[in-house]
């Protein structure tokens, strides 16, 4: 999808103003469908449920950091939850991790594992991620935050942007989902509802 085109416009001193360039949805991204559908005898009836989440996390990531690798987004995106499915637990974080580390491995992007696997294993993080690949680590973990709020915490996301996105990519019962496997989890570990979190 191209982008609206620019148009400066003049200050009340007849001066110049370049407006910021409104983000672009990314309406498609081919290597996150792709693993996906690699995926979705795992994911089953939750598979568009799973996909949107995935593809509104995807967007909040790159318009909070643009320059970052689309690759590596679309990764980290496909498999950040997906050991909820291929697993079937709410404690998922290292088998996403793993199965991420497999499939990484098998497809030649070895040289993008280390920061595909921190932002994967801190995307739950409550506080600022301060490490190793913080420059798309940091933004994945604040655009998960995005959605998994709802919006309610934007992580500095333009709410237009966050509208858009939303409505492009509707929740399809994903937050519905997590809270009943939270309830589900609560109910078993009654002391270590949330094991996916980080501090």
């Amino acid at each position: 999808m191209d982008a609206e085109p620019f148009q400066a416009s003049r200050n009340a001193a007849g001066m110049s103003v370049h407006p910021r360039s409104a983000p672009v949805l990314l309406a498609r991204l081919p290597l996150l469908d792709d693993i996906l559908g690699q995926h979705a005898q795992h994911l089953g009836t939750d598979f568009v449920a799973y996909r949107n989440h995935a593809y509104r996390v995807a967007n909040f990531c790159h318009v909070l950091a643009p320059a970052s690798s689309l690759d590596a987004v679309s990764i980290a995106a496909a498999f950040h939850d997906i050991g909820i499915w291929t697993q079937r637990t709410f404690d998922y974080l290292e088998p996403s991790r793993k199965r991420a580390q497999e499939w990484l491995a098998s497809n030649d992007h070895d040289n993008q594992g280390e920061v595909i696997d921190a932002m994967i294993g801190q995307h739950h993080k409550v506080t600022r991620y301060r490490g190793a690949g913080e420059a798309l680590v940091e933004p994945f973990r604040r655009a998960d935050l995005a959605d998994v709020s709802a919006g309610l915490f934007a992580a500095g996301i333009a709410r237009p942007f966050l509208s858009e996105v939303f409505g492009r990519f509707p929740t399809a019962g994903f937050h519905r989902l997590l809270f009943r496997l939270a309830c589900r989890r609560f109910v078993q570990y009654p002391l270590n509802p949330l094991p996916m979190m980080r501090w």
